[in-house]
């Protein structure tokens, strides 16, 4: 059948683009007649919200997103923090959650390679991945299926490309039944003078695209993105990417070894939307005009339409604008690897998008309007009713020794051992620290002494509790965990999941959530320099729980001067460092409650941005200084599930006392932030107190001594180390072998 590009647009082609009628009516004004077929696939791809940001760009104004370490903030591939010594390390975090759904081998893997194209499309080599998962009820018909999938894509393409998984995060909730999250994040290394852009400069020059040929897979997959899933969902595995991993690993080498030639003007990845995005955001960004030719693209199937090959999401992609002198030798390093080069366009100084096909122009757009006039909303929001504090007289009871070991072996608080094993965490031989601590740790290779953490963080139930302290909390958990380690915190990138932004309640919960955000970002002088937003998480009007995480970078001047979680000794003293005058109180929005008593009571614990800066800055003297010998940031669970979690890593017991008189629940449950774990020698102790804590200006006693192959807290029974392990390692392979369902 012939492709009809001239084909009539009616409201139905409409509403399929993912377009409302408004939105249409401003494309008609903008270019004064009905678009091409291939148009309005154009417009579809560059106008939703995956690529517009449409309904958020209003809030994201308020991030910060610029300090003294930042060279490259939001805007472009991914974002550019100096590391000194002439370094930089760039990273970017980004969602593949619809397609992971649909089919989550492939969706996590295209996920992983997408992450990794922004950050060597910058010039930088990638060093090390996280991945953020969360998943549905355990006992859902799907999620052990979806599990398995996801993690055995993460793997494979991580671990063919050859880039360490360092940390990340899984959890399970059934707000997440139709609708998972994958967020996926990378960073790299590059020399700060040798940094790669997207915008085009100069006219006459050509477009080069680079990489794997253009087959049918992904297309539409940024209209699918963008919008809530029904019953129809299966009919959408079509949208799902296919990728090769080890293609990308010999695109990474050849981008890397022509950047070197001097014959990159601009680089840009084929991310969602593909050729589309690509070629109008490098054209628009330069103020030029761009002319393709779809004949010169090369594809690997019969018969492909433009409107196929404009919206085509296929992976390992890149496109480039090239010195003309350059060119013969950038296609013989290409060649080299055996990728296609092929010329397709040429830059243009009329500041329009055309598109040839077969001879003919099929699509002839003006390109900054495809961008700048995107249509912008200030949706209607609702902020969030707060919710009634606890009853102190109203917290069930349970024995401290049976809660403890109920947590730690649930789906919430369980090892995740059986998910990272199947990630390379150590190739390249730089990793310092693998998954299952506070941050992954790596080298930096070449330097002596300098290394990088990395750490995810976000605690959705808080979020929807209260965004605005949840926005807060997901900062500065991360702050804490790349604190924990001893990093200095460098920058941060975000990925704001959330519902359908159309609903006053979603969009309230995104606003107040950027708004926590921002003020944590301030305090801590932890800017966003890259990040991504994924509006409409829904299946069937159920929408998923406000989930912005936020990915964070640290460094560490001495990779001999860090911490572990594990106790180093026995006979050491462990201090509560950042504890107010009591040691816990917060249940509101506890695990404790939540998973032992099926209740999400009260509001989420507050966060006292300037008690976190006072915690971490003290932490990471100790830690500098050799005086801390072990690290560990309290979230969930508190200070029980902490301390287990210290023992367990390291074999060792401990005997941790109880303030007088109060409840034991809340001092070992509750999940007040801004605390630490910390060791040190007992010989430290009185230099500790008589020397630094007086001029610390916070509290920090000492709760207990390490020693012992059991843990004591309070006037509970002893619980030996042993038996901690056995619970906590149990539950997610016995889950996954089909043995329990919950």
């Amino acid at each position: 059948m012939a492709f009809d590009n001239n084909t009539e647009i009616t409201p139905k082609l409409i509403a399929d683009h993912g377009l409302k009628s408004d939105e249409y009516a401003k494309i008609i004004e903008l270019i004064g007649r009905q678009p091409t077929l291939t148009e309005l696939g154009i417009f579809s791809a560059m106008w939703n919200e995956h690529c517009s940001y449409k309904s958020s760009k209003k809030w994201l104004r308020t991030l910060p997103t610029s300090g003294p370490r930042v060279i490259q903030g939001p805007g472009e591939n991914a974002g550019v923090v100096d590391i000194g010594d002439g370094q930089a390390i760039v990273f970017k975090m980004e969602s593949h959650n619809h397609p992971s759904f649909i089919e989550p081998y492939q969706g996590a893997a295209t996920g992983v390679g997408g992450i990794l194209r922004d950050v060597f499309t910058m010039g930088a080599r990638p060093v090390a991945a996280m991945n953020a998962l969360r998943f549905g009820s355990p006992d859902h018909e799907k999620t052990r299926h979806l599990v398995s999938g996801v993690v055995a894509g993460v793997g494979g393409y991580g671990n063919s490309f050859g880039v360490p998984t360092v940390g990340g995060e899984v959890e399970f909730d059934a707000r997440y039944n139709g609708n998972i999250l994958v967020n996926a994040f990378a960073a790299g290394l590059a020399d700060t003078d040798k940094i790669f852009y997207s915008k085009a400069e100069g006219v006459g020059l050509p477009v080069v695209y680079l990489g794997a040929k253009t087959g049918r897979d992904g297309v539409g997959g940024a209209t699918m993105a963008s919008a809530e899933f029904g019953d129809d969902i299966e009919e959408k595995r079509p949208t799902v990417q296919v990728g090769d991993p080890f293609t990308e690993k010999r695109l990474l080498e050849a981008c890397l070894e022509l950047m070197a030639t001097g014959a990159v003007i601009a680089i840009q990845d084929m991310g969602a939307a593909g050729l589309t995005c690509s070629a109008v955001e490098m054209g628009a960004k330069g103020d030029l005009g761009i002319m393709l030719d779809l004949d010169k693209v090369p594809v690997r199937e019969e018969h492909m339409t433009p409107y196929e090959m404009m919206l085509s999401e296929s992976q390992e992609r890149m496109l480039m604008v090239l010195k003309p002198s350059k060119e013969a030798e950038a296609r013989a390093v290409f060649q080299k690897w055996e990728l296609d080069f092929a010329t397709v366009g040429i830059t243009t100084d009329d500041l329009r998008f055309r598109v040839k096909w077969q001879g003919n122009i099929v699509a002839d757009l003006p390109i900054k309007d495809l961008g700048d006039q995107a249509p912008e909303y200030d949706r209607p929001w609702t902020k969030p009713e707060p919710r009634a504090a606890l009853d102190a007289n109203d917290i069930p009871q349970m024995d401290v020794a049976d809660a403890l070991l109920s947590l730690i072996g649930s789906p919430a608080l369980s090892s995740r051992r059986w998910v990272y094993e199947q990630y390379d965490t150590y190739i390249q031989g730089n990793s310092l620290q693998r998954p299952g601590g506070d941050a992954g740790v790596i080298r930096v290779e070449g330097h002596p002494s300098k290394a990088l953490a990395f750490s995810s963080d976000v605690t959705p139930r808080y979020c929807e509790a209260d965004p605005f302290e949840g926005g807060k909390q997901a900062v500065a958990e991360c702050w804490r965990n790349l604190t924990a380690v001893g990093a200095e915190p460098l920058a941060a990138t975000d990925n704001l999941n959330f519902g359908n932004p159309e609903k006053p309640e979603i969009m309230g919960q995104f606003a107040e959530a950027v708004r926590g955000i921002g003020e944590a970002c301030r305090a801590l002088d932890f800017p966003i320099v890259s990040g991504n937003v994924s509006l409409y998480n829904e299946t069937n009007g159920r929408g998923i729980l406000p989930t912005p995480t936020i990915g964070g970078v640290g460094l560490i001047p001495d990779w001999s001067r860090t911490t572990r979680i594990g106790f180093a000794a026995e006979n050491e003293a462990i201090l509560l460092v950042g504890a107010p005058d009591w040691w816990g109180t917060h249940l509101g929005q506890s695990i404790y409650l939540r998973d032992l008593f099926g209740r999400a009571d009260g509001p989420p614990p507050p966060v006292d941005l300037a008690l976190e800066k006072k915690a971490g800055d003290l932490v990471r003297i100790l830690i500098r200084d050799g005086h801390a010998t072990a690290v560990h940031d309290l979230s969930d669970g508190g200070l029980a599930v902490g301390l287990a979690e210290m023992a367990m890593a390291s074999g060792i017991g401990a005997t941790v006392n109880q303030l007088e008189g109060g409840d034991p629940i809340p001092q070992f449950f509750g999940e007040d932030q801004a605390r630490y774990l910390v060791t040190i020698r007992r010989s430290f102790l009185d230099q500790f107190y008589d020397e630094i804590y007086p001029y610390a200006g916070l509290f920090a006693p000492w709760i207990g001594t390490t020693g012992g192959t059991s843990l004591t807290l309070g006037t509970a029974r002893a619980i030996p180390v042993a038996d901690l392990k056995a619970a906590h390692e149990g539950w997610f392979p016995t889950y996954m072998a089909g043995e329990i369902a919950a």
